[in-house]
């Protein structure tokens, strides 16, 4: 065995041996594999083997596109056969809101070429006559996808690793992991010690307990899973034989199954509601090509729905079943990507889907490894997606959730229950008492709309029971005054003797003098936008930094990563010790005048300042800023004063109908202005001249900050896309996200968010489109439900487009 490597893979499953391909493809040869017994051994060799390439995440389907793709270049260079059936597949609709969830999927994938198409029942049935046409409203066909052989797929991985260079060692368990001083890797195992500087974490059913020989608690849970498989089926045989082709791979949503051909017969397997955790503590070194105990009782609910689905299946004997553990994240996607806090840790893991998101997962944790950045937005894979609120407990109830939910429909305005509430801000039960319909986010259990009394969330693709309360409160927000909480942001305090100057390197934007704030875009070597913040100013040596919540894990790791080794910076991140509220609207000033016996005109505290000062009795931060693009402010303040705070600005708004709202108001307010968000229109696809932010990008200025030269070239071009915003001529459906834009007739770009507009009454979409008709007024179309519908380009804001009411 080596001594040494460049990088030290663990785990010889589908994904750590793409990982290992991916690494010698672009060139690093000097890497190892090391597997505790054979390769395939775990969840591999028993995997069903089915790919495709949709997905609800665009930048996941693409990934898994690639993937696909891939098979025939391994098993060419490899000279391994990998059983490669490309058979094509339906996805099955049983409903009328299945089949609208199908319009969207089906519309996301149209940008990217996707040729993926609609049909009804009847011509699924002519496809796959194993199903009955009476049970279905509509399928979509998809010519991508097909299954393999999990065993030669894998060793095809393996031996075009082995051609270019890499090492496997089998029968090699790794025991510890031990960081050195110089950030290199002592990786002790059963047969020796191989040091390494990277270690990349793909042990599948053992990457919790790779994990924590560094201390970690990874987020992954492995469950039980059944598949069964038929004895020979006349009907299989007969359409073989007819038709000189094989039945097609088969997604049944609503009734929780999924079928293919097996030689002869079909199998088919199912993820059902009584779901089993397997080995939900430790899993057994000991495990490895078993299999667990057959239990058909638990899933004959799902297999009833799929013999009447499918009547063919009444007359099959049963050849065999499979019950084998799976490893899966809370929401289902991996975990890939470096683990913040430690360096050169990688996680290559909860990869379900390994046949489908294998080949994409390697090629961009090798991107990773060797540039630094995985050419990619991977944001829905990435492992800093979760803080240290998902303890073993959490992923527990999480994954139960997610299993028994994986094929059912997931609507726009639905908030899982599962393992919340979890986190809660001192004021949770007085937002509770009001209506308050929550969601979560990052853990954090946060006020999406005030329910009235009797009204409930009904959960649908279109305008729900939602759709006025929420129209009530932006309005009231836009008329008078409005309270929200704003703890869900992530806050940090950077401080130090060289804050301002690493700021000033890590941030494009020119830094504002004590006591300003400023709006702060974060860009990567490529000049892409991995960030965007609000930064104030509190004295030079101390900045407080308002940023996305759901990025907080993802945005420590760049800072931690880039932190100078003298000490003179710390970066704290705040959590829950720093709550919020902010007020907006027209009567916002004069409910915080009631409150304070300062000065509080726009001379006094004009828009971007940020004060601290108190309100009644509690000492607190306050900064002239807020998202809804009107007057208002943000109020920052310790927990133990956040209901005090609360109660004293809900008694002095009382007189001008304060009123309080949340995310789905302030989503619709923000549309008014045309502001962008995090990980919709700010993302690491768009360079900040793309994403209408070049204003806030000081070029000039003598800090040469991250991605600056990859901005001035973006300028000098003038990039390839536009963000834009449109107004949709919708019926009683907005747009989500991800939906196409035509122009003429023709796709050229694709929504980023949307909804509509409550106070200005219309529905709107923001999204890219290529720069070259990125001004024009009309000959737009916005695809929402399979529906086409005309739209116009929005050139300046609905609301306030000069900025006089957040300005005065």
């Amino acid at each position: 065995m080596k001594s040494h490597a460049r990088v030290v893979v663990i785990g010889g499953g589908v994904v750590g041996c793409s990982v290992l391909y991916h690494l010698t493809k672009f060139g690093w040869t000097d890497v190892v594999l090391l597997e505790r017994s054979e390769l395939t051994s775990g969840s591999t060799w028993h995997a069903a083997g089915g790919m495709h390439t949709i997905n609800g995440d665009p930048n996941v389907a693409k990934l898994q596109k690639y993937t696909v793709e891939l098979y025939k270049e391994i098993e060419e260079y490899s000279g391994q056969d990998i059983g490669l059936h490309m058979t094509s597949g339906l996805m099955l609709a049983a409903t009328k809101e299945r089949f609208d969830w199908m319009k969207s999927l089906l519309a996301k994938g149209k940008y990217a070429g996707g040729e993926a198409t609609l049909i009804s029942a009847q011509e699924a049935y002519e496809m796959m006559p194993l199903l009955d046409p009476k049970q279905f409203v509509g399928a979509v066909f998809d010519p991508h996808e097909g299954h393999l052989d999990p065993y030669g797929t894998t060793h095809a991985y393996a031996k075009s690793a082995k051609k270019n260079g890499a090492e496997i060692y089998l029968h090699t368990k790794v025991e510890d992991l031990v960081q050195l001083e110089d950030g290199t890797w002592r990786v002790i195992t059963n047969k020796g010690e191989i040091r390494a500087e990277h270690v990349v974490n793909a042990a599948g059913l053992w990457a919790r307990e790779v994990g924590r020989m560094v201390g970690l608690e990874l987020p992954v849970l492995a469950m039980e899973h059944m598949y069964l498989i038929t004895e020979d089926m006349p009907e299989v045989i007969e359409f073989n034989k007819t038709t000189g082709k094989e039945l097609m791979h088969c997604v049944d949503f609503d009734g929780e199954i999924y079928i293919r051909q097996e030689r002869n017969g079909m199998l088919m397997g199912t993820y059902e509601k009584d779901c089993r955790p397997w080995s939900p503590i430790e899993t057994p070194w000991t495990f490895g090509h078993e299999l667990l105990a057959e239990d058909l009782e638990r899933i004959t609910s799902e297999l009833e729905i799929g013999f009447r689905h499918f009547p063919a299946f009444n007359n099959a004997g049963i050849k065999k079943i499979i019950n084998g553990p799976f490893t899966f994240s809370p929401d289902g996607n991996p975990l890939v990507g470096p683990v913040r806090g430690m360096t050169n840790y990688w996680s290559a893991c909860a990869v379900m889907a390994g046949f489908s998101q294998g080949g994409g997962v390697g090629l961009a944790l090798a991107n990773w490894i060797i540039e630094g950045d995985p050419g990619f937005d991977v944001f829905a894979m990435d492992v800093c997606r979760y803080g240290d609120y998902a303890t073993l407990a959490y992923t527990n109830a999480k994954v139960r959730e997610n299993y028994s939910r994986r094929f059912s429909i997931r609507y726009p305005n639905e908030e899982l229950p599962g393992a919340r509430p979890l986190l809660t801000t001192p004021v949770y039960d007085k937002l509770k008492a009001a209506g308050a319909v929550f969601g979560a986010s990052y853990g954090l259990e946060t006020p999406l709309w005030f329910a009235p009394e009797g009204v409930e969330d009904a959960f649908s693709w279109r305008r729900s029971t939602d759709f006025e309360a929420v129209g009530r409160e932006a309005k009231a927000v836009r008329d008078g005054v409005g309270l929200m909480e704003t703890s869900g942001f992530a806050k940090y305090m950077v401080s130090g003797e060289g804050a301002r100057a690493w700021l000033d390197h890590m941030l494009a934007c020119k830094l504002p003098e004590v006591g300003r704030m400023a709006l702060a875009p974060m860009l990567n070597e490529a000049g892409k936008l991995i960030g965007d913040f609000t930064v104030a100013n509190l004295d030079d040596e101390d900045f407080l930094v308002i940023g996305s919540g759901i990025a907080e894990d993802y945005h420590m790791r760049w800072f931690e990563s880039h932190l100078p080794d003298d000490g003179s910076v710390d970066v704290e991140p705040l959590n829950l010790s720093l709550v919020g509220l902010s007020i907006a609207g027209p009567k916002s000033r004069e409910v915080l005048a009631k409150l304070t016996h300062l000065d509080v005109s726009d001379a006094a505290l004009p828009f971007m300042a940020i004060r601290e000062m108190d309100l009644g009795m509690a000492p607190v931060m306050l900064g002239r800023v807020t998202y809804t693009g009107d007057l208002g402010y943000e109020i920052w303040m310790r927990p133990e004063y956040q209901r005090y705070v609360f109660d004293a600005l809900m008694e002095a708004g009382a007189e001008f109908n304060i009123t309080l709202f949340g995310l789905r108001a302030l989503n619709a307010l923000r549309l008014e202005k045309s502001f962008g968000s995090w990980s919709r229109e700010y993302r690491p696809l768009y360079g900040p001249l793309e994403a209408g932010l070049s204003r806030f990008v000081a070029l000039k200025k003598e800090a040469s900050f991250i991605g600056k030269q990859a901005a001035m070239e973006e300028k000098l071009s003038g990039g390839a896309l536009r963000l834009r915003t449109f107004i949709v001529d919708a019926k009683d459906a907005d747009v989500i996200g991800d939906e196409p834009i035509s122009y003429k007739g023709e796709v050229r770009g694709w929504v980023t968010s949307g909804g509509f507009a409550h106070p200005s009454g219309v529905s709107v979409a923001i999204g890219y489109v290529p720069k070259e008709m990125a001004d024009e007024i009309d000959g737009w179309e916005v695809e929402i439900l399979g529906e086409i519908l005309p739209a116009r380009l929005q050139p300046q804001s609905l609301f306030d487009a000069n900025g006089s009411r957040m300005r005065n």
